[in-house]
């Protein structure tokens, strides 16, 4: 059987590539990109395993699959296996998701088994190497049909900030009504929408701000958001 550190051998051949939304044939092997972070993970188990995850469709011509956050959500729902964040930093190659309100994009990783990640994480850096380590995630994911080493926990480190984000409620405060103004000021949000709520329309600015900057285009606005909007706490 095929193993999460198999997985994780593979992926890590494509750090320094290039990222962006696009559809990765799963079935081409010689693909080098550009990848986003789905699309990485599921040409990924693809190749390893030959089987199609974190697809719109699992059972479609894999040359035009496409993977997104939401069907790694779906999946992992109702035919993978859910784990905690800090089982899935321990675990080579297990699937590290950031969900996300609807509408929205998520995040995912791949776990190096020590608090690690590789990743497809935006169009500045390309697929690189990283750390779980004081971001916020959601859940971790093993994939059926992938043998993983069951290893003790490993404590994923939480933010050390607020991150700011489309919850349920919804956020609000001095610090949103910060980042709407931030947002207006460079012209991704109308005036009247600062209204100290962190709303879906604060979320889809956020996003847009992030992707022009290259970032990771979440709409959620942690450290390294604030920093390039020039938002001081």
């Amino acid at each position: 059987m095929k193993t999460g550190q198999d997985l994780l051998a593979l992926w890590r051949t494509r750090i320094g590539e290039a990222y962006e939304f696009v559809v990765v044939p799963k079935n081409d092997r010689n693909w080098h990109g550009p990848w986003d972070c789905a699309e990485g993970l599921s040409w990924t188990v693809y190749q390893v395993a030959q089987i199609l995850y974190g697809c719109n469709s699992d059972v479609t011509d894999p040359a035009k699959a496409d993977a997104g956050t939401i069907y790694w959500a779906r999946d992992a729902r109702t035919k993978g296996r859910i784990i905690s964040v800090d089982q899935a930093a321990a675990i080579p190659g297990a699937a590290v998701l950031r969900l996300a309100a609807d509408g929205q994009y998520g995040h995912i990783v791949m776990s190096d088994g020590k608090g690690g990640t590789v990743e497809a994480h935006s169009h500045a850096d390309g697929v690189i190497a990283s750390t779980l380590h004081g971001r916020r995630w959601s859940l971790g994911i093993l994939v059926p049909g992938i043998e993983y080493q069951p290893v003790p926990l490993l404590p994923v480190r939480t933010p050390a900030a607020t991150i700011y984000y489309l919850a349920s409620p919804l956020m609000w405060g001095e610090v949103v009504f910060k980042i709407q103004c931030a947002l207006n000021h460079l012209g991704y949000l109308e005036e009247g929408r600062t209204d100290w709520v962190y709303g879906p329309e604060t979320a889809a600015a956020v996003k847009a701000f992030q992707k022009a900057q290259g970032l990771v285009a979440d709409g959620e606005t942690g450290p390294l958001t604030l920093a390039a909007l020039g938002v001081k706490l």
